[in-house]
């Protein structure tokens, strides 16, 4: 029988944060892909090479981790003051499915970039030195994202000396602010930042037992629990916990049961389909530790030290989702994530993660009884790795 030959896509590789995705204009999509459905899906996972079931995505983009199975589509926004749409696609590495419950604020880190790059910003807009400043909307979450992006020349600067943990390699910084970074979607609050209206509540997990628990809806939803409580320390990495199934399969556990009590899924079966929220994150007071790379981390440079999953694994590093997060709830007096830092009113806190630190700052007040917090900042960087076409078989979509 005949075969569909490959059709090419235009189509950039960017590393965006410590993650790498495939990002695509809207405009460039095969017409069927262009909107919501399987369609799309469907060609979102041929690109990156899932579903499969050796694990490696050697047949497509991905890297095979959750930091690299990532997809991203921006179009020109219609919006009021706002200059382009994006949408992030989590790709499962061995299953057929397409997470679009949630933000990537790694790759959130390139949007601007690629959005000038693009043509998606109008180009009275672009300095020819100084900072591009890029209004995004998240479509995922309905939050808007403004990334200040140096310009160089006309031209977006993408090589600086500006150094993230978790990324070899210096390159220009990116400033992020997410605005209002609290969820507005589901949960049993209606939209609040906590949304069962406790700073910290008592979390039942059948077989693994009952401890407190810190539940919040900004940035992305996160679980985030004592690392004591759970039987670790905070400054474990990856393969303390990746190599050993039984951790996996109760951090999953974990995790389910507190999407039920978020309000995100109805029952826990319902997990499976939403694999990148909520995140799980487990944090403890600021100690001394040895990263990935060998870099001694001291306890008095950092306030405390929080390790996070990520698709069902520990992240090599911190979601920047997960970091606007945890910068929110340091901002509010009691919260696990404060409490662990020392407690107190802060603007800003410093976490030690498996790669180093991050910093992350978020002002919070209290507004008819409940927390707000207006925007959460930090710094990435990003670069194009890779531009061109990406090639997919004809009947992937």
């Amino acid at each position: 029988m005949p075969h569909a030959p490959q059709i090419r896509i235009p189509a950039t590789y960017m590393r965006g944060g410590t993650s790498k995705g495939v990002f695509f204009r809207l405009q460039d999509l095969p017409e069927p892909a262009r909107m919501p459905g399987a369609a799309r899906d469907a060609l979102m996972l041929r690109v990156i090479g899932s579903p499969d079931p050796y694990g490696k995505q050697i047949d497509g983009m991905g890297g095979a981790t959750s930091s690299t199975s990532k997809t991203v589509i921006l179009a020109k926004s219609e919006r009021p003051d706002h200059d382009v749409d994006y949408l992030f696609g989590q790709v499962s590495i061995d299953s057929a499915f397409v997470d679009w419950s949630g933000n990537c604020g790694n790759l959130s880190a390139a949007v601007g970039s690629f959005a000038i790059a693009g043509g998606l910003v109008d180009a009275a807009r672009i300095p020819r030195d100084g900072v591009c400043t890029v209004r995004i909307w998240q479509s995922n979450i309905g939050k808007t994202i403004v990334a200040h992006v140096p310009i160089t020349g006309g031209q977006v600067q993408e090589t600086g000396d500006f150094e993230l943990d978790g990324v070899t390699f210096p390159a220009a910084e990116v400033q992020l602010e997410f605005l209002d970074p609290a969820d507005e979607g589901e949960g049993e609050g209606g939209g609040a930042m906590f949304p069962t209206g406790n700073l910290v509540d008592e979390l039942d997990v059948p077989g693994i037992g009952t401890f407190p628990a810190t539940l919040i809806n900004a940035g992305i939803p996160t679980i985030f629990v004592n690392a004591a409580d759970i039987g670790y320390t905070g400054t474990e990495l990856q393969d303390a916990i990746n190599s050993d199934p039984k951790a996996l399969a109760m951090f999953e556990t974990l995790r389910a049961h507190g999407a039920v009590r978020m309000g995100l899924i109805a029952d826990v079966s319902e997990a499976a389909r939403r694999q990148h929220t909520p995140k799980v994150a487990f944090v403890a007071p600021a100690k001394d530790y040895v990263t990935s790379s060998g870099k001694q981390v001291g306890a008095g440079d950092i306030d405390l030290v929080v390790r996070a999953m990520s698709m069902g694994k520990l992240h090599h590093a911190m979601m920047g989702t997960a970091a606007v997060a945890i910068g929110t709830a340091a901002a509010v007096p009691g919260t696990l994530v404060n409490l662990a830092a020392g407690g107190g009113e802060r603007s800003a806190v410093r976490f030690g993660h498996p790669s180093g630190t991050l910093r992350v700052g978020a002002e919070a007040s209290q507004e008819n009884g409940e927390w707000k917090v207006a925007k959460a900042i930090m710094s990435r960087s990003a670069r194009i790795l890779m531009e061109g076409w990406v090639r997919v078989p004809g009947d992937a979509s």
